[in-house]
């Protein structure tokens, strides 16, 4: 295992400077994502931001599930279920603080958990789909 250098020994009386400029990112493969505005999130409440982030999710969970496409439907259960897992646990961390808006976000979550359920050749006990531990 290689020495690690410490940060005063690499980066001297400009710690400051280097710390404030960001860090490059690998390629991710979620391009649309890098178009997603984010400079002004500091100016949007946290119902906004937890929103955008759940429709986000919801739309990548109905992609794999094969509801909105305008092609033949592929479907993927195997990336669906941890996308949806991930939307309940949001939701379920954050419904008291989203009011109205949580109410539409669950309703849109329990309907991709139907659409897995019924996607699925075996399906999960009740209690045992994507996200469901979460939303109880």
């Amino acid at each position: 295992m290689a020495d690690i250098p410490s940060k005063s020994a690499t980066e001297g009386d400009n710690a400051t400077a280097e710390r404030s400029i960001p860090l490059p990112l690998p390629a991710h493969g979620f391009e649309n994502l890098d178009r997603i505005p984010t400079g002004d999130l500091g100016d949007v409440g946290s119902a906004e931001v937890i929103t955008r982030a759940a429709v986000l999710l919801m739309s990548a969970a109905a992609e794999r599930l094969g509801v909105v496409s305008d092609s033949e439907p592929t479907i993927d259960l195997d990336e669906a279920r941890p996308i949806i897992t991930a939307l309940a646990g949001l939701l379920d961390a954050s419904r008291e603080n989203l009011g109205e808006r949580g109410e539409a976000l669950v309703a849109g979550l329990q309907s991709l958990q139907d659409a897995f359920r019924s996607a699925s050749r075996y399906p999960d006990a009740s209690g045992e789909g994507p996200g469901e531990k979460y939303m109880r």
